[in-house]
Formats: structure tokens, C-alpha cells, sequence
């Protein structure tokens, strides 16, 4: 017993030290940390060093890390420009739910998928990350701007519609509705909504013993954990997302006199559970699957963060943002959420999809995770623009003009030895069909002789049978 518990010991200080080394050098690097820590569990993953195989554990805490986020975001979040909102971010989150759902129904008559598979496959797409895309609007300055008020929004909006997917899943997948679950999801809906009312207005929620807890330095960040994990379970015992319930509590806490003095004391506490979170994705990836299958999924990867980069900027520009604005919303949103691990986990135990179709989606979410520092780059781009932007065209112009004239600089330079490369495998080409072409005629002349000696020799021979039989008598005569 003794062993294995310095052993589990061992392991959490090796994931520790890694992620933490990992971290400082994509920091290094002007990368997000969090990147460090997907790697960090990609390489202490049972698929590369094997370190850490057990990861019941680390699940569980990496759910509390979501928790957490959520409850920090409700604390953070504006309510009246977020109601001010409240039309668009609905309306955008429906239409991508739509978009993409759509695409996938148009795609299963393709490749033979069922109903359930192209729903589940929608709403995966549909999903974005709310984790990446907050570091990624901390990291450009964006949180606090129009911008980042959309993009939280839709976010969150994305989020809350994480309960009706699974309820949408589960009367697929037994053929009938829950029609308690739709009371229970309609009043979660009103719930929040008149939460937000109500302290839009400037109304309060007392809470007991709120004001003692903040007197102790040592009791707040505890209280806090212990209002957010308590509404969590709540909610998760109503039958609704445990999500949802930290959002709420985050809410009631942030619209309270000591809300600076929660945030200050949580943060220490949610960058520890944002790290095992993102450490626990880097373990989710399975190297051996991905190299098995390195085209499809890299052909899904790519045609996901185009698509939904595509998506979300036409749906945001139709509501009448601007381009840049837009495309900046959709860069925020480009990659797939968390809470897709969770839907493809619903569809494999209903039955929805197999067990190979869910290490797909798990790849593609995964890598969709990693790449996000390539987004980033991006939006810090799109925040040093100016606002005179109008089209698309000047947009995108803007934006990569540096890798546009970098890769046209290597074309010309590299061009002319693209150009004697291609001369030099054209002429060899030429060379070696012309041997070809020399060798069959050559075969074709020596299999004529043959054939017009054997032909003549049976002329002879047919046209003069004196010849013949003197020839075969003094051959016997011979003998």
C-alpha cells in the first residue's frame, strides 16, 4: 500500500514538473501555457512515455477545472450588455447549431450515417471551446470589449445548450421523448433568464453567512468553492449540466459587494484545475490512432476549422457585425469544445456511434485544441487593425499579408530551380520512354525475323516434296 501510494505521489509531481516546464517554454516562446500543458499530457500519455495510464482521477478534476471556469465567467460577466445581447447571442448560437447540423444531415446521405451519428456529429462541430477561447481573448485584450462580450456570450449560450443536445441524443436513441426533462430544461431557461432580470435591475441575492466568510482570508477562497461545487451538485441532481449551476452561482456571487475579494482569492485555485484540464486533453490523444489514420483526420481538421471559421463569420456578419469584428468572433470559435468529449461519450454508451468514430472525434477535437495558438496569432493581428476595414478581401489582405509576401519571396526564389527540376525529370522522362519505346521495336523486329525464317523454311519445304524426301532418304542412308 505504501508503494503505491509514493507511486501515485510520483506521478502527480512528474505531471506537475512537466506541465509547469512545458508551460514556461511555450511562454517562451509567445505561446499560450495552456498549449504547454496539452503537451505535457501528450507525452506522459499511455500512447508515448506511458507515465500516466489511470486517468479516472484526472478526469474528475479536470471537470471541476470546467466548473471553475464557468463560475469565474459568471462572476466576470456584464450582465446588462450581456442582456443588452441577449437576441444575438441566441440567435447566433441557433444558426450555427442549424449550419452545422445541416451540413452533417447532407453529409450522411454520402457516406450512409444515421440519424443520430449526423446529429451528434452537428452538434460537435457546432460546440466551441469556452476555455481556449477565453485565454484567447485574455491573451489579445479582448475579453472586455464588444467582442469578447459576443464571443463569452455565444459561448456561454453554446454551453447551456450542452443539456438539450443530450436530451436531443437520448430520444434518438430510445425513440421517444422525456417529457419530464423538457419541463426540467424549460425551467432552467426561465431560471436563468429572470436570474439576470433580476440583478440587471440592480436587485441582490442575500446570502447567509456571506459576509463572515469574506472576513477570513482563509474561508473565502474555501466559501467559494464550496458555493460553486454545491450549486454544481444541485444542478447535476435537477437533472441539468453541473455547468449550468456553477454558472448561476458565479452569477449571484458577482453581482455582490464582495465580488473583488472572491475573484482575487479563486484565481490561484482555477489556474491549478484549468492546468490538470488541459494536462488530462494532451492524455486523451492516441498517438497509435492518429498515425493509423493520419489523412482522414488531418482532412477532418482542416475542413472543421475552415468550415466553422466560414461559418461563424457569415452568421455574425448576417447580424450586422463588422467584418473585422466578425472575423475576429470566429476566430475565437474556431475550435472544437470540451464539451464534445462529453457528447461522443453519450453516443458511444447509447449506441449512437462505435467505438473507432469517437477516437475520430477525440483526435479532431483534440489537434483542434493544440492549433489554437495559430488563432491567436491571428486575433492579435486582428486587434492591432484599425477599424477601416470594410470588406473581407482587406480583412484577410491585412492580416497574413506577412506569410502572403513571405511565400511569394520563396516562390520567386525558388522558382527557377522548381523550373530545371521540372526541365531535368521532363527530359529524363523523355529519355527513358524513348529507350522504352527502342527496346518494344526491337523486341517487334527479332520476333518478326523469327517468324518470317519459320515461315519461309515451311515454304520450301511444302513447294518442293522431291527436295524434301531425297533430303530425308540421304539422312537415312547417312545413318
Amino acid at each position: 500500500m505504501e508503494m503505491v501510494t509514493h507511486s501515485g505521489l510520483t506521478g502527480i509531481a512528474i505531471l506537475v514538473l512537466a506541465a509547469l516546464m512545458c508551460g514556461m517554454a511555450m511562454e517562451r516562446m509567445k505561446q499560450p501555457a495552456f498549449v504547454g500543458y496539452i503537451l505535457a499530457g501528450l507525452l506522459l500519455g499511455p500512447t508515448a512515455l506511458g507515465l500516466v495510464e489511470d486517468r479516472e482521477q484526472i478526469d474528475i478534476i479536470a471537470e471541476l477545472g470546467v466548473l471553475m471556469l464557468l463560475f469565474v465567467i459568471g462572476m466576470e460577466l456584464s450582465i446588462r450588455l450581456f442582456l443588452r445581447l441577449w437576441k444575438f447571442v441566441l440567435l447566433a448560437m441557433g444558426l450555427q447549431i442549424l449550419a452545422a447540423g445541416g451540413i452533417t444531415l447532407l453529409l450522411s446521405n454520402l457516406f450512409g450515417w444515421g440519424l443520430g451519428m449526423a446529429v451528434l456529429l452537428g452538434f460537435v462541430v457546432a460546440l466551441s471551446s469556452t476555455a481556449i477561447g477565453i485565454k484567447m481573448l485574455e491573451e489579445t485584450g479582448e475579453l472586455k470589449t464588444r467582442t469578447g462580450v459576443l464571443s463569452v456570450g455565444i459561448l456561454i449560450a453554446q454551453d447551456l445548450a450542452f443539456v438539450p443536445m443530450l436530451l436531443v441524443l437520448g430520444i434518438i436513441s430510445v425513440g421517444e421523448a422525456d417529457y419530464r426533462g423538457l419541463l426540467v430544461l424549460l425551467g432552467s431557461v426561465l431560471m436563468l433568464g429572470w436570474l439576470m432580470w433580476y440583478l440587471a435591475k440592480g436587485g441582490r441575492i442575500q446570502i447567509p453567512f456571506l459576509k463572515n466568510i469574506v472576513q477570513n482570508m482563509d474561508f473565502t477562497p474555501l466559501g467559494a468553492l464550496a458555493f460553486c461545487f454545491g450549486a454544481a451538485a444541485v444542478s447535476g441532481v435537477l437533472g441539468l449540466s453541473p455547468a449550468y449551476g456553477a454558472f448561476l452561482a458565479g452569477l449571484v456571487l458577482g453581482n455582490s459587494g464582495e465580488r473583488p475579494t472572491f475573484i482575487g482569492s479563486i484565481r490561484p485555485i482555477q489556474s491549478i484545475f484549468m492546468m490538470v484540464f488541459f494536462v488530462s486533453i494532451g492524455l486523451l490523444i492516441d498517438l497509435q490512432f492518429i498515425w493509423a489514420n493520419i489523412g482522414t483526420v488531418l482532412v477532418l481538421l482542416f475542413l472543421v476549422t475552415i468550415f466553422k471559421t466560414a461559418m461563424n463569420t457569415t452568421i455574425v456578419r448576417m447580424l450586422g457585425q463588422s467584418w473585422r469584428q466578425a472575423f475576429l468572433v470566429s476566430v475565437m470559435l474556431a475550435q472544437i469544445g470540451e464539451f464534445s468529449f462529453l457528447l461522443s461519450k453519450t453516443g458511444l454508451e447509447t449506441g449512437i456511434i462505435g467505438g473507432d468514430t469517437m477516437r475520430l472525434v477525440v483526435a479532431v477535437t483534440v489537434l483542434s485544441l493544440a492549433i489554437s495558438p495559430l488563432w491567436v496569432v491571428t486575433a492579435r493581428r486582428l486587434h492591432n487593425l484599425t477599424t477601416n476595414v470594410t470588406t473581407l478581401a482587406q480583412l484577410l489582405t491585412s492580416i497574413y499579408a506577412r506569410e502572403v509576401n513571405f511565400a511569394v519571396t520563396a516562390t520567386s526564389k525558388i522558382r527557377p530551380q522548381i523550373a530545371l527540376s521540372a526541365r531535368r525529370v521532363k527530359n529524363t522522362l523523355r529519355n527513358i520512354r524513348a529507350r522504352e519505346r527502342f527496346r518494344r521495336l526491337a523486341l517487334f523486329v527479332r520476333t518478326l525475323v523469327i517468324r518470317l525464317s519459320l515461315y519461309s523454311s515451311a515454304t520450301v519445304a511444302n513447294d518442293h516434296p522431291v527436295i524434301g524426301e531425297d533430303a530425308k532418304r540421304g539422312g537415312d542412308k547417312s545413318a
